[in-house]
């Protein structure tokens, strides 16, 4: 992994320790919360390579995004990216639903983003390599990508790093944070039954057992009769 992912990384999993209790569900918006299905249907999975349609991504656009989270938060041996954590799932999830409203952002933005790609790579974004993707991206999150109007190169990038944040270490019913791999990452242990006096005074992660989220919460209320 170069110097360059590991500093994405570093970012990434520095704002979601740094935030505490955010890494589980409050950069999730109560629009979203309103929203999220119900823990008998859990979210629909798309295919992280981009080859399928999702619930609002074509197959060009979720290839595009897919590659561009992943530059954000590369995975590596060990350590999960955004691939791994199922940011794709998250942001195509929310787009046809609590976020319906940035449709045409991405839209626009995604048709920007391969528009210059082919003009400074003969190729559409999720076809460069990755040094050629770290290009592309570094010109857009400094605005110094030709061709973008609406969105602005920047406000582009600000809005899929913070959806990236939000598919690694969201609670996993809003379909990212896929098995917990952010919440691993960043050693948050999600939803517990109780902590002992021990566990509560310590300075170390709690790993004494098993993370749960909200959909595992839901399954275990009783229900109303």
């Amino acid at each position: 992994m170069s110097s360059k992912d590991e500093s994405r990384r570093a970012f990434l999993k520095g704002a979601a320790a740094g935030a505490g209790a955010i890494a589980g569900t409050a950069l999730v918006p109560e629009a979203l919360a309103q929203n999220r299905q119900s823990a008998a249907q859990p979210p629909m999975q798309m295919e992280a390579n981009g080859a399928g349609h999702g619930a609002f991504f074509n197959g060009e656009e979720s290839a595009a995004i897919s590659a561009f989270t992943e530059r954000l938060m590369p995975g590596a041996p060990g350590k999960p990216g955004a691939r791994d954590a199922g940011v794709l799932n998250y942001i195509d999830l929310a787009l046809a639903g609590a976020y319906s409203d940035l449709q045409e952002l991405y839209r626009h933005g995604l048709a920007q983003l391969d528009a210059y790609s082919r003009k400074a790579h003969n190729a559409p974004f999720a076809r460069l390599e990755p040094a050629q993707q770290d290009d592309i991206i570094g010109a857009i999150e400094t605005g110094k990508a030709e061709g973008f109007s609406w969105p602005s190169a920047r406000a582009f990038f600000n809005t899929v790093r913070t959806h990236t944040m939000e598919g690694m270490f969201a609670d996993p019913i809003y379909g990212g944070n896929k098995d917990f791999a952010g919440w691993r990452l960043v050693g948050f242990p999600g939803a517990q039954p109780q902590f002992t006096e021990a566990e509560l005074q310590s300075k170390q992660a709690y790993t004494g057992a098993p993370m749960t989220g909200l959909q595992a919460r839901a399954a275990m209320r009783p229900r109303r009769t």
